[in-house]
């Protein structure tokens, strides 16, 4: 039976308030279907705090406030506020406002026009002179209602209290429809708490991969930051890694598997594993990338990666380069300004293909080396010269480190709000002590 059908009904005797109970109880049943669909439609714990307190209001008119307990053992802190808006259709507080003395039309000016001596208007009877107690009008009631955001006998997460000044205390109905709400924001912050404890497992273990590459020798300076694409990612696959070799020299290595999620995180380890063992073998960075495309190349199942090595040799000053589809690295002069290092560019590992081909320059003491995956640079639907444009513009306090390059780069780039995985590892070598 639709809406229609109650109000055409006209029971006999108490049939009407059978009626009105009816309506009431259809209007609480798609209130709570509305609930469903807009509380918890992300998975971010503010946004659901603030969709359960902005219904909770617009449904019982009533101020909402949500609390939440952020950790075990405090005390709830107020996570989201909510205003019942004046003047909203049904809205009680529109009746509300009316009742507040000084509003436009307050039953106030009703009272002054039926108190004894008035000449039937409210001017005549403000006119007339009377103590100001007799001007005071009643406080409104105060009705509030809570319940606890959990689900079942769990613990709550914490509380919603709303707010109702004035007008007729909360029915039952209004009161089931809160705890309904409450319950489903709970299990929506529940969904949301678990997850974000996944991916902070899953970051964790992500710069500790990434963060523990082997020791670069003591005449090397190094800093790497990792950050992952957005709030929501996992792990991905970009990495960096520095391999001891002989001689006082350090193998530089920046990489990205194509992909994201625990596939290319899998691949991204299975890389950093093979070119361990290849770099061990001291041979020169084009022919370590040329024998790591052939192994990788076997297996079907690895997905391509581009990767940048950089063998760099304190004691001549020279960096030696060899890439497979990475974009080009950049060196910090003294002076703070920038260059990219031009070199060319073999075809990613994995393909099987080979033609990889070195490129030395110097780098001095006083120089400070900067390679890093496509996410530091690339916006979509930008052309990836602009990009590397906007690198190389970046100029620094003169005479900054590996550990400033790194960080003021990811700042002024916005790495922090990139949509790719970011990984940067800097290098300056050490100038020696005055003999």
């Amino acid at each position: 039976m639709g809406e229609t059908g109650y109000a055409a009904r006209e029971p006999l005797g108490g049939g009407g308030v059978v009626a009105e109970r009816d309506e009431a109880l259809v209007a609480r049943v798609r209130a709570m279907e509305r609930a469903i669909g807009e509380i918890g439609t992300t998975l971010d714990e503010t946004t659901t705090c603030r969709e359960l307190a902005a219904f909770a209001a617009r449904h019982l008119h009533a101020s909402t406030t949500v609390a939440l307990t952020r950790e075990p053992g405090t005390a709830p802190s107020q996570a989201a506020h909510a205003e019942s808006r004046p003047g909203a259709e049904g809205s009680t507080a529109a009746a509300h406002a009316e009742s507040r003395p000084g509003a436009e039309g307050s039953t106030a000016a009703a009272h002054a026009e039926s108190r004894p001596g008035a000449e039937g208007s409210t001017a005549a009877a403000h006119a007339e002179p009377r103590p100001a107690a007799e001007d005071r009008t009643p406080a409104a009631p105060t009705h509030r209602l809570s319940a606890p955001l959990a689900v079942h006998d769990e613990e709550p997460l914490g509380a919603v209290t709303v707010t109702r000044i004035g007008g007729a205390p909360f029915s039952a109905d209004e009161e089931a429809l809160l705890r309904h709400c409450a319950r489903l924001a709970a299990r929506h912050l529940g969904h949301a708490r678990r997850l974000a404890a996944t991916e902070d497992t899953a970051l964790h273990l992500q710069r500790a991969l990434v963060a523990e590459p082997g020791r670069p020798h003591p005449n090397l300076e190094v800093a790497g930051g990792y950050l992952p694409a957005g709030p929501r990612a996992l792990v991905g696959g970009d990495w960096f890694e520095t391999v001891r070799l002989h001689f006082g020299r350090s193998l530089l290595v920046v990489g990205d598997v194509m992909g994201h999620g625990l596939d290319a995180a899998v691949d991204m380890n299975a890389y950093r594993t093979a070119l361990r063992e290849v770099a061990a073998t001291d041979l020169p960075p084009h022919r370590v990338l040329r024998h790591l495309d052939s192994v990788v190349a076997e297996n079907d199942a690895r997905r391509p990666a581009t990767c940048l090595l950089v063998r760099v040799d304190p004691a001549r000053g020279t960096a030696t380069f060899a890439s497979a589809g990475h974009l080009p690295p950049a060196v910090f002069a003294a002076d703070g300004s920038a260059e990219l290092v031009d070199l060319p560019v073999g075809p990613p590992l994995g393909t099987g293909v080979g033609g990889y081909e070195p490129t030395t320059r110097p780098l001095t003491p006083a120089e400070t080396l900067l390679i890093f995956t496509d996410g530091l640079v690339e916006r979509r639907g930008e052309d990836i010269d602009v990009s590397l444009a906007r690198l190389a513009a970046v100029r620094l306090p003169p005479d900054s480190g590996p550990r400033q390059v790194v960080d003021e780069v990811l700042r002024r780039l916005g790495a922090h709000g990139a949509e790719d995985d970011v990984a940067v590892l800097a290098a300056r070598i050490r100038a020696r002590a005055p003999q």
